[in-house]
């Protein structure tokens, strides 16, 4: 395998460097970057137009500029590299940090909720092929594929951001949308659980009664303006996750998985009174990430030591209560307060921009301004991904479940949870990896649009622009980040494969 890593890196280096000349070229000679200046009536135009031939090397043929952009590149490896500057003046390298932070917190979260939500959609249309649910799941999900981005992105600002910034203001109860979005949910969702009459009845009945009544108390309660959760809703939601995990990977029965998960849900019972007061009057990004590594090291020392024989699916089940309860203190903490952010930013739901300048506030009134800044681009960019995501599950799925070891699981008396989670999704995973690899690196220049429409500062804005100046070296650091996720996602999903199938040795 690291023969195999080794080959494929030097491969990979080889490929980009003749992808960056080719792209160098491309963009020198995509037009004059000195057209601005030309039609200039400044009357230090000479002056003016010497200083950026000076400082682009316009002077030099495009092959000598690119060794120069190269050596820049080369001296990282001793701790002196650069990435040149653009037309203004401006370092590159300082531009790329900002754009590469704005643009990955976008595409990684986008990525995570695409691969979560498609992937499930995917194994519940190819259980249930054929069905009324699979012809509208197909239906939607061909929908949102098509949208135009640009299109939706307007949409989104108009219903999502301005409709909702003008109606919180002054929330009020609207029964008949209300009524209406709590039935299209419950015919949804008795769809997905399937099984006889009466229990679809009962699903549909129980999910409309849900709503409605959870959408009066939200008014009721003004949980609009000041959402809050408590410990009890806290533990609920470790129960409901420790359990619903358990059923999923192992099955109610399986006694050491329930009790590796309860006892996660115990523990982040704890934590969550123990790190209330740090939270609250000093958080920090450290602090957060610091008590998500020790979530997870919480979890799987659980799963390995309460799971008996199946320490496997013990450690999933803790993994997956250990990750919604830590989502779930920090999201009571931005709840505390989303009061303060609504009296520095009564429009909370910004349409432009990856944050509001300069915003006064704590922490949490940052975090919680930045959340908000994200959620439109993320939602677009999710929807586009799911498609692809819930279009390879439903096809690997189906194409695994008519193998032979398949029938053979079935005919041995196995349950259909264990057909589905243990023999059919994990062997069609492996086409889905390929995805994922591509999916990532494309969703990064695919931004491109996405950015351009939201006004976000990064990888796509600094892209655009130095295009549009005819400038290579903001194009250069572009190709940089996308080239190199392309390069590390293919490789990872190579490794992942022997991970997925142990039968692959490379």
């Amino acid at each position: 395998m690291l023969t195999f890593i080794l080959k494929r890196l030097g491969s990979s280096v080889l490929v980009l460097f003749g992808a960056s000349i080719l792209l160098f070229f491309l963009v020198v000679h995509s037009g004059d970057p000195l057209w601005d200046l030309r039609e200039s009536q400044a009357t230090n135009r000479d002056q003016l137009i010497a200083s950026r031939v000076s400082n682009m090397n316009l002077d030099e043929p495009w092959y000598v500029r690119y060794g120069l952009w190269l050596k820049g590149l080369a001296g990282y490896l001793v701790g002196q590299g650069s990435l040149g500057t653009n037309v203004t003046g401006q370092q590159v390298g300082d531009l790329l940090s900002n754009a590469a932070s704005s643009t990955l917190r976008l595409v990684v979260l986008a990525t995570v909720l695409a691969i979560v939500i498609g992937v499930a959609i995917g194994i519940i249309t190819a259980i249930r092929q054929y069905s009324g649910l699979d012809y509208a799941v197909t239906f939607l999900i061909f929908l949102f594929f098509s949208l135009p981005v640009f299109w939706a992105a307007v949409l989104l600002k108009e219903y999502i951001a301005i409709g909702f910034n003008n109606w919180i203001a002054q929330p009020t109860m609207n029964w008949p949308l209300t009524i209406l979005l709590a039935v299209l949910i419950g015919l949804a969702l008795q769809a997905a659980m399937a099984g006889s009459p009466a229990r679809r009845a009962f699903t549909f009945l129980a999910t409309v009664a849900v709503i409605v009544l959870g959408g009066y108390l939200m008014f009721a309660l003004d949980l609009w303006r000041n959402p809050r959760m408590g410990p009890l809703v806290q533990l609920l939601i470790g129960l409901a996750v420790a359990v619903g995990a358990t059923a999923l990977v192992a099955g109610l029965r399986n006694r050491s998985v329930l009790k590796a998960a309860l006892a996660t849900a115990a523990v982040g019972m704890v934590a969550y009174y123990a790190t209330y007061t740090p939270l609250y009057s000093s958080p920090s990004a450290l602090l957060i990430a610091g008590l998500g590594v020790i979530a997870v090291l919480v979890a799987l020392v659980a799963g390995r030591l309460l799971g008996g024989f199946s320490k496997g699916a013990a450690t999933s089940a803790s993994l997956a209560t250990a990750v919604v309860m830590g989502v779930s203190i920090l999201t009571e903490h931005m709840m505390n307060f989303w009061p303060a952010l609504m009296r520095v930013k009564p429009r909370p739901i910004s349409t432009i921009g990856s944050e509001t300048p300069n915003l006064r506030g704590d922490f949490w009134v940052q975090f919680l301004d930045k959340g908000t800044q994200l959620l439109l681009p993320t939602i677009l960019l999710t929807i586009i991904s799911v498609a692809t995501y819930s279009r390879y599950t439903r096809s690997s799925m189906l194409e695994v479940s008519r193998q032979d070891y398949i029938r053979t699981a079935r005919a041995k008396g196995l349950g259909e949870r264990q057909v589905i989670l243990k023999h059919a999704f994990r062997n069609s995973l492996i086409p889905i990896t390929t995805i994922m690899a591509f999916d990532f690196a494309g969703l990064i220049g695919g931004a491109v649009i996405t950015e351009r429409v939201f006004g976000w500062k990064g990888m796509g804005e600094l892209f655009a622009t130095g295009l549009h100046a005819v400038d290579p070296a903001p194009v250069m650091a572009f190709f940089l980040v996308t080239g190199t996720a392309a390069v590390l996602m293919n490789l990872l999903a190579d490794i992942m494969y022997a991970v997925l199938d142990p039968r692959i040795r490379v």
